[in-house]
């Protein structure tokens, strides 16, 4: 109890110091607060933004040579490789999209003058487009009967036929031949605009490949190194394929990942050194003006354990108090920020504040270091008028 006393006397002592070690403490949580959220929040908007590109890992048949009697033109997997996909990873849900590919004669039966023109065939499952390719934009679906093969065409096959939502395009291969009802218009902003979408039992009807698959488009969930992570455990899964991330994103974004981690927390850090330092001033001064209590308190037979850790206590309360109230100032601070960096603001990630609160009294109690030179003071001297 007389413990508690005494810290309470000294937080009353000096308000002026107290209030300077409250604002540096304070100021160094908030822009930690706020740098910290940043970072949590952009490593997850991040990954969200690069998967709006589309799928970054994908199963393909192993090269020619590495196992594989298949020639590179002809080469597929087995459907059942789906199967052995994890459904979730870390959590979050894997998404797997099959596709069988093949250049058929495409026409519009409909048409006064009939043109035969070779385009891309996908056969895949359509409703799982949009899991691979969210930043896709599908216009608009049609409303023709559900007993017709469905297909979704790229816009600049919709544009060259001319073909619009509820048309019948027919799709030949190889002497077979296949009806689809147009569904939807694709418009990707890539490859993908120039090749039709149809139902995967369709293309292996036409392909004459029944339960085969080109390749299987995967979107994952995660950051650089999990996805890494995830490769090594599916290629174990699956000796029989190849697994591969799809470069051009998993790179860029490990690249942008770790240069935006990197300096957030060279910030973050610099921050609590600075705030580190301040207190280290502060607590400079509280020593020297301390030394007559301490020399009254050894007189008395205090253990010089005992007194410093009624320093310390007193830090670690401040710091505990500049955590609390700085981390929720640096909080809202780090929305201003995220839209000004991002341009949309940041969504306040709470386990930034425990983390800020013990950082702070951390650097509370570092920067009371000076207070060592408290056990040096010798009564003697103190009452002397020596000191």
């Amino acid at each position: 109890m007389m413990f508690w006393r005494l810290i309470h006397r000294l937080l009353q002592a000096n308000r002026g110091r107290l209030v300077t070690v409250l604002l540096a403490l304070g100021a160094g949580a908030a822009i930690t607060a706020a740098l910290l959220n940043l970072r949590v929040d952009a490593d997850a908007r991040l990954t969200r933004e690069f998967r709006s590109f589309g799928a970054n890992v994908v199963i393909a048949p192993p090269p020619a040579g590495l196992g594989s009697a298949q020639s590179p033109q002809t080469a597929t997997l087995d459907e059942s490789v789906l199967q052995r996909v994890p459904a979730q990873f870390a959590g979050a849900p894997v998404a797997a999209v099959p596709f069988l590919y093949l250049v058929a004669e495409v026409s519009n039966p409909a048409a006064a003058l009939h043109t035969v023109v070779p385009a891309v065939v996908a056969g895949t499952h359509l409703p799982g487009l949009a899991q691979v390719g969210p930043g896709w934009r599908f216009d608009p679906p049609s409303s023709s009967s559900s007993q017709s093969v469905r297909c979704l065409v790229g816009a600049r096959v919709a544009s060259q036929f001319a073909v619009r939502p509820g048309a019948t395009l027919l799709l030949q291969f190889a002497g077979r031949e296949e009806r689809c009802v147009m569904d939807g218009i694709l418009s990707a902003g890539g490859a993908e605009d120039n090749q039709i979408f149809v139902d995967l039992a369709a293309a292996q009807r036409l392909a004459a490949q029944p339960g085969r698959v080109s390749l299987v488009q995967l979107s994952v969930t995660g950051n650089p190194r999990a996805i890494e992570s995830f490769l090594a455990a599916l290629s174990v899964a699956l000796p029989q394929a190849a697994v591969r991330g799809v470069r051009q994103f998993s790179d860029a974004e490990a690249r942008l990942y770790e240069r935006i981690r990197g300096l957030l927390s060279a910030t973050v850090a610099i921050i609590l050194v600075l705030t580190a330092l301040c207190v280290m001033a502060a607590m400079t001064n509280a020593a020297m003006e301390r030394q007559h209590d301490v020399g009254l308190m050894k007189a008395l037979g205090g253990p010089l354990s005992r007194i410093l850790h009624l320093f310390l206590a007193e830090a670690a309360l401040l710091g505990l108090a500049g955590g609390i109230l700085g981390a929720a100032v640096g909080m809202l601070l780090s929305i201003g920020l995220g839209s000004a960096v991002f341009g949309v603001a940041a969504q306040p990630r709470w386990i930034v504040y425990p983390v800020t609160v013990f950082l702070t009294v951390a650097v509370a109690v570092a920067g009371a270091f000076p207070l060592r030179r408290l056990a040096s003071v010798r009564p003697a001297v103190i009452f002397r008028g020596e000191a």
